[in-house]
């Protein structure tokens, strides 16, 4: 009996960061790549493909607002995560004097990591791109030597683009942590450390937010991330976005759930997945 073949989504194109962290979660897996974050999204939550692959968090610049905003809005859950090496570079046609570049291409996270290089550059401007490997395709159907981006060795290979230096970025280590998404919510339990994500909102008054959090200290349990983001229905409204460590089926996580529903307004799960410790072995979906 012949096997399906899995598929998987991700944003941008062959090269770009998303595409290894796909290979990291599902090594044997047919890449879908699509043009934007949204695209990715809905083609999971209409069964065009079964699993999705995002950016969620910069080791450097912190969460990928655009991801947060995307999970609030959709049905899916998170059930796996990766956290990948990021080494930034200049690549373009040719060899080039940083002096002489106009434009430098790239993903808007990534022209953030690097901005002592983009200091650098007197005469160039900066434009965003979809993704890292989107900037490489651009500038290589450019091919002006003028005209260069920041992206991965991978990305570099793919199109043809020589490396004018192989590391950019501001940090010598950084990290990205993408998340795998589906239509399903994990309930399985099996070995290593899980996370779970959720978010909140509060009434507007005093110290709702301290009581919100309270049950995460009395139940011992630590709070790995909180994020504020706008609800665009409620001007100068916001929800927390957060993740827990631990799994909903261990008895404190699941008291320390049940009290913070309780205590907000409005209280979703995003999902559980076992953690990934920079690239130590991220959770398998399948």
């Amino acid at each position: 009996m012949a096997s399906i073949e899995l598929t998987v989504a991700y944003p941008g194109r062959e090269g770009a960061h998303s595409a290894a962290a796909c290979d990291r979660l599902f090594p044997a897996a047919r890449l879908v790549p699509l043009p934007t974050f949204a695209e990715v999204i809905g083609a999971v939550a209409s069964g065009r493909v079964p699993y999705g692959v995002l950016p969620i968090e910069s080791s450097l610049v912190g969460p990928v607002a655009e991801t947060h905003d995307l999970l609030y809005e959709s049905p899916l859950s998170i059930v796996a995560e990766a956290i990948i090496p990021v080494n930034h570079c200049l690549v373009g046609p040719g060899i080039v004097e940083l002096a002489d570049i106009r434009e430098i291409h790239s993903h808007p996270v990534a022209l953030d990591q690097c901005r002592r290089l983009l200091a650098s550059l007197p005469n160039a401007i900066a434009v965003a791109a979809p993704t890292t490997g989107d900037a490489a395709s651009i500038v290589a159907t450019l091919a002006d030597p003028a005209v260069v981006a920041i992206a991965s060795d991978r990305a570099a290979r793919i199109n043809g683009l020589t490396i004018i230096d192989g590391n950019v970025g501001d940090h010598p280590e950084a990290y990205t942590r993408f998340v795998s998404v589906a239509p399903y919510t994990r309930l399985d339990r099996r070995d290593g450390q899980w996370r779970t994500a959720f978010s909140f909102t509060t009434d507007h008054r005093p110290g709702a937010l301290f009581h919100a959090l309270e049950p995460l200290s009395r139940h011992g349990i630590d709070l790995n991330l909180l994020v504020s983001r706008p609800i665009p229905s409620r001007p100068f409204s916001y929800r927390f976005d957060a993740v827990l460590g631990g799994h909903p089926l261990d008895r404190e996580i699941s008291a320390t759930l049940r009290e913070m529903r309780d205590l907000t307004a409005q209280f979703r799960v995003f999902g559980s997945y076992r953690a990934d410790h920079e690239g130590g072995g991220a959770a398998r979906t399948v």
